[in-house]
């Protein structure tokens, strides 16, 4: 394992971090504020309590998965990207770096942005609502499954994609939309049984309902099936990105 190579890697996408700090940590803190002063403040202390949890409790976990999401897509995305559009890619490709160690170093430093950003928002909602968290284990577990497992996607993303309209439009037009109707602020036992059936084959629906349990110990699914399904997108990630790597397509091209 070339470790010179992976710091390598990582340190200059941490760096490209701080260097737009505003952009990459502070707006979508500052958007996730608006949410908890809305639907958490305003609206939530109207609202009954769903499962014995305040409103602007329950929300939490999903607009944590949210920001989490989106966040770990785009800068993943963006980092492989860059190299493809200005040509460095190749440098790295004739460098004798393996494909696993150019991953570790450009998902690394996308889930750890996003880590860092899920970290930050958990601790801004203290200053709006009481909560609590019931498994600081497996609330870090899902936290680091979700970001590193999405990075990989959106590594993929960044490697197909041939131009920078279309970096957002898997997060903005598919992951958005799926984040808001998979139970992020409410549970889908609320829904009529038709669409609760039909609102299972939405994948968000289980990393919410997985990291609103480690908070709550409440789940609108099973825990193990939430992680199953997170450990497996995980993997099937994975092996999309050997393929590519191995075949070069869009790498090479």
């Amino acid at each position: 394992m070339n470790v010179h190579a992976i710091r390598a890697i990582y340190r200059f996408e941490m760096a490209r971090a701080w260097r737009t700090l505003m952009q990459s940590v502070a707006s979508p803190v500052l958007s996730t504020c608006l949410y908890f002063i809305v639907f958490g403040s305003a609206i939530g202390s109207r609202m009954v309590a769903i499962d014995g949890i305040s409103y602007g409790a329950f929300i939490i976990p999903g607009l944590v998965m949210l920001s989490l999401l989106n966040e770990s897509i785009s800068n993943a995305a963006f980092g492989i990207y860059m190299p493809k559009f200005s040509g460095t890619i190749y440098e790295v490709l004739s460098a004798p770096v393996s494909w696993l160690e150019v991953v570790i170093g450009y998902v690394g430093a996308a889930a750890s942005k996003s880590i860092i950003l899920g970290l930050l928002i958990i601790a801004t909602a203290r200053l709006f609502v009481d909560y609590s968290i019931e498994h600081p284990f497996w609330m870090l577990a899902f936290l680091v499954l979700t970001a590193v497992s999405f990075s990989l996607f959106g590594f993929i993303i960044g490697i197909l994609a041939d131009s920078f309209q279309k970096l957002q439009v898997v997060p903005m037009m598919v992951v958005t939309p799926l984040t808001f109707l998979g139970g992020t602020f409410y549970s889908i036992d609320m829904l009529p049984p038709v669409w609760q059936t039909i609102t299972l084959f939405n994948p968000v629906v289980y990393l919410v309902s997985g990291f609103r349990w480690s908070f709550y110990g409440v789940a609108d699914v099973s825990v193990a099936v939430s992680l199953g399904m997170t450990v497996v997108f995980l993997l099937a990630c994975l092996v999309a990105v050997r393929w590519i790597f191995l075949s070069g397509y869009r790498l090479k091209s």
